[in-house]
C-alpha cells in the first residue's frame, strides 16, 4: 500500500515552498517553520508568511536573533499567536544549547518549546526519514475511510492513529518522509472533506468506505458543544494629538505579547458601564459607540463594547489591567496611520476599525 501511494506521489505531488525537490536533502529549518505555521491554519494561507519569513530570517540563526516583537509583527493575521512566541523561544534555545543543529529523533524533538507530538513526528520523518507516525486532519480523515472507522471524532483518535501506524514505513528505506506527505496530499488534494474524487485514488480498490459507499460521511464528528460567550469594554482613548492608545499585553496568556487597545476583562456577564468607566486608563467624558465588536476565539466568542474618549494631558507610560484579567505593560500613544507598526490582533484591528466607523459593526473571526 506504500509503495503504491508513493508511486502516485512522485507524480502527483503538491509543489510546496518548505519542500525539497529530486535529491536535494530536506532542510530542517524549513520543515519546522512550515509545520509550526501550519498548525491550525491552511496551506493557502502560511505560503506568503513562510515564504516572507524565510525572506527576513533565512535560517535558525537569524531567526533566534530576532526581536519577539519583530516576529510578532511578522506573524500577525496567522492567528494562534502563542506559536509564534514558542517559535522565537524555540529558535533561541536550539541556538543557545544545541549549536543550531536540531534533534532528529521525536522524543528530543518533543522537549523543545512549541513542539508537540505530532511537530516532533513531522519532522522527524520529513527532514530526517525517521520512521514515524504522523498524523493530522487530512490522515485522520484518510485512515477513518481506508478502515472504515464508524466512531465518531475526536473520540475515534486513538483508534485512527493506531491505523496510521499500521500502515507507516518502519524503516528509513520506505521514504517515511515522503509517505508522510503522500498521505497528507492525498487528504487534500483526493480524499477531501466533500466530494472526494475516489475513481483517482490509488487506495481506491481496497478503501473499506469507498466500497461501502460511505466515504463522503466519514469521518464521523461528535457534535460540538457551544463554546460560551464573554464580554469586555474596550477604551479607544485619543490624546490632544489625535494619537490613540495601544498597550502591550502581557508576554504570557491569550495574545501574549500583542499590542492592543486598552480594555477591561473579559467575563461571562455584562459589564455595567458606571463600573466599565472606573476601569479606563483615563478619567474622561466616555461616549458608548452604538454595536459591538463579536470576535471568535478557539474556546469562546467574545462580545465588545467600545467607549471612546479624549484626554488633553496623558501619561507615557499609561497601562491597565489586561482584557484576560493579567497584568498589561505599560501603553504606547499612535496614530492610527502608524498603527501597522505594531504587531496587532485580528481582535485589536477589528476594535479599531469599528471606533474609526463610529460603531454599528459586528462580526466575528475564529483568531
Amino acid at each position: 500500500m506504500a509503495s503504491r501511494l508513493l508511486a502516485w506521489y512522485d507524480h502527483n505531488r503538491r509543489d510546496l515552498p518548505w519542500r525539497s525537490h529530486g535529491d536535494a536533502v530536506p532542510d530542517p529549518y524549513r520543515v519546522w517553520l512550515s509545520e509550526i505555521m501550519l498548525q491550525q491554519t491552511t496551506v493557502a494561507t502560511v505560503i506568503p508568511y513562510f515564504l516572507a519569513f524565510l525572506k527576513r530570517w533565512p535560517d535558525l540563526e537569524a531567526l533566534a536573533g530576532a526581536d519577539l516583537d519583530e516576529v510578532l509583527h511578522a506573524w500577525q493575521g496567522l492567528g494562534y499567536y502563542g506559536r509564534a512566541r514558542n517559535l522565537h523561544a524555540c529558535a533561541g534555545v536550539l541556538a543557545r544549547d544545541h549549536g543550531g543543529v536540531f534533534p532528529d529523533d521525536e522524543t528530543d524533538l518533543r522537549k523543545l518549546p512549541g513542539i508537540g507530538p505530532y511537530t516532533a513526528a513531522a519532522i522527524a520523518a520529513i527532514a530526517f526519514q525517521r520512521p514515524a507516525v504522523v498524523v493530522d486532519g487530512n490522515v485522520e480523515r484518510v485512515m477513518a475511510r481506508f478502515f472504515r472507522v464508524s466512531d465518531p471524532l475526536p473520540g475515534a483518535r486513538k483508534e485512527l492513529y493506531a491505523r496510521a501506524a499500521e500502515m507507516t514505513p518502519k524503516s528509513a528505506r520506505g521514504r517515511p518522509g515522503d509517505y508522510a506527505q503522500a498521505v497528507m496530499d492525498l487528504g487534500a488534494t483526493i480524499c477531501t472533506p466533500r466530494n472526494p474524487a475516489c475513481g483517482a485514488c490509488p487506495w481506491e480498490s481496497d478503501c473499506a468506505a469507498a466500497n461501502a459507499g460511505e466515504a463522503e460521511i466519514l469521518p464521523r464528528r461528535a457534535p460540538r458543544a457551544e463554546r460560551p460567550l464573554r464580554r469586555g469594554v474596550a477604551f479607544w482613548v485619543r490624546d490632544r494629538e489625535g494619537r490613540v492608545l495601544l498597550r502591550k499585553r502581557p508576554s504570557r496568556g491569550l495574545l501574549g505579547g500583542m499590542m492592543e487597545i486598552p480594555s477591561t476583562d473579559w467575563r461571562e456577564h455584562d459589564w455595567n458601564l458606571d463600573e466599565a468607566r472606573a476601569a479606563a486608563p483615563f478619567d474622561a467624558d466616555w461616549t458608548t459607540l452604538p454595536g459591538r465588536v463579536c470576535h471568535g476565539f478557539t474556546h469562546f466568542r467574545l462580545e465588545m463594547t467600545v467607549l471612546t474618549g479624549a484626554v488633553d494631558d496623558v501619561i507615557d507610560d499609561a497601562g491597565d489591567d489586561a482584557g484576560d484579567g493579567a497584568e498589561a505593560e505599560p501603553g504606547v500613544w499612535s496614530p492610527p496611520s502608524g498603527f501597522s507598526a505594531y504587531a496587532l490582533s485580528v481582535l485589536t484591528r477589528k476594535i479599531a476599525d469599528h471606533a474609526l466607523k463610529g460603531g454599528d459593526d459586528e462580526g466575528e473571526s475564529k483568531r
